[in-house]
């Protein structure tokens, strides 16, 4: 018997009962959809993190006061931190550039602070502010829909210039006409000189509703560079170099110009990408492991689910599996039989489950963050379900394979 004979005949079997097949589909898809689901938001949570908040694919890293990976540890570390720490200072930054051998750019921000941002009798609250150097916009990447960055002369000048988030844009000036426009902040005015191009929501957090202005505009109109609004270095590596020797010689710039001693702990702190996805994977690791060994048990239920009925359907066509080998169906051909009916049954309950988790993947990515099924997951979701098919199956179709035909045509 060829293979696409043995293919029809468990399709016929599984049509014949269509009931009992589809509650034997069900434990299958259910396992396949939770396992799928909880793989897409666990790939999907790792591709957010290295693009929205490590910045994977860039070269840059920051230098801050603070190391959040070790200052952060408990009360007694950031006691000490607080104490040990100092602000950063402009000085600091140029004694960076002009001893840097490695380092492309680098610039500085500062911001941590909300204000209300007013035109005409509209106003926003809880609006993020921060001030920045004209480099950072080279540095990240700032996507400009409309209008341009700031400039060195508007920087140095002071000059009261903003570029504002699309969220601001289309929420304070709803005729478009923000480009060129006013807004305010603490009663003082500022001009849009540019507006960003859309980048959506971070773990739902909307990423559009910010204004920046030249840090030198920022220190002079909302009370110094100091404590919360102190600066932090933004800086990139020379084409060429890498990351580890650019922070490598920027830490060690930062120790010699703040004096201190080789057995000293720095004062200071740099963030890389990679540290951040270091520490994403060490928290995430071990749980991603038991979060997908829970939904692996309901796959492993649906597998014992087929196994249980496939012994039935054993019991049910023990005249037919007689009648088959009194016409010279040989061991093999009976075997194959089942095992193709078992993996045929887990196959399609598994390709339902895919389908369904893309769907509950969609609806996750539009309410909370981009989920995503490789194709390499979907084709071995597949592989895997007719596997655990072909496992399921091998025991009762075994027994099916063992029977004596004589007692089988016997059977009532």
């Amino acid at each position: 018997m060829n293979f696409a004979e043995t293919l029809k005949l468990a399709f016929d079997s599984i049509m014949a009962h269509k009931l009992r097949s589809f509650l034997t589909l069900l434990g299958m898809i259910i396992g396949m959809t939770a396992f799928m689901v909880v793989l897409s938001l666990l790939l999907g949570f790792n591709g957010y993190v290295d693009e929205k908040i490590a910045g994977i694919g860039s070269n840059a890293f920051t230098v801050q006061r603070f190391n959040p990976f070790e200052d952060f540890k408990d009360t007694d570390t950031i006691a000490a931190a607080q104490r040990r720490n100092k602000e950063l200072s402009f000085d600091e930054l140029d004694f960076i550039k002009e001893r840097a051998q490695s380092i492309d750019k680098i610039g500085a921000k500062a911001g941590n602070t909300t204000r209300s941002v007013r035109v005409g009798s509209e106003t926003l609250e809880d609006v993020s502010i921060s001030g920045v150097e004209p480099i950072i916009g080279e540095i990240e990447n700032v996507d400009v829909e409309y209008g341009r960055y700031f400039t060195e002369t508007e920087n140095n000048a002071s000059m009261r210039v903003a570029f504002i988030g699309s969220g601001i844009a289309s929420r304070l000036f709803p005729a478009g006409d923000a480009l060129g426009g006013e807004i305010s902040m603490s009663g003082i005015p500022y001009r849009v000189i540019g507006i960003s191009a859309t980048k959506g929501t971070v773990f739902g957090i909307p990423q559009d509703n910010f204004v920046q202005i030249p840090i030198k505009t920022f220190s002079a109109n909302f009370g110094g560079l100091r404590w919360n609004r102190a600066p932090v270095f933004v800086a990139t590596a020379r084409s060429g170099v890498q990351m580890a020797d650019a922070v490598d010689e920027v830490r060690t710039l930062m120790r010699i110009k703040r004096k201190l001693e080789a057995g000293e702990k720095d004062n200071f702190g740099i963030v890389t990408p990679d540290a951040i996805s270091g520490l994403r994977d060490s928290l995430f690791g071990t749980i991603s492991i038991v979060i997908l060994f829970v939904p692996a048990i309901a796959l492993i239920v649906g597998s014992i689910v087929i196994m249980n009925i496939m012994l039935v359907a054993v019991t049910e066509r023990t005249k037919e599996i007689g009648i088959r080998k009194s016409l010279g169906a040989k061991q093999s051909d009976i075997l194959r039989q089942f095992l193709f009916e078992s993996a045929l049954l887990a196959s399609i309950g598994g390709a339902f489950g895919l389908t369904l988790a893309f769907v509950i993947g969609q609806m996750i990515s539009y309410m909370v963050f981009p989920t995503r099924i490789p194709w390499w997951a979907a084709v071995l979701a597949i592989g895997v379900s007719a596997g655990v098919g072909i496992m399921a199956g091998l025991f009762p179709a075994w027994k099916a394979a063992q029977l004596d035909p004589i007692e089988a045509l016997r059977a009532e």
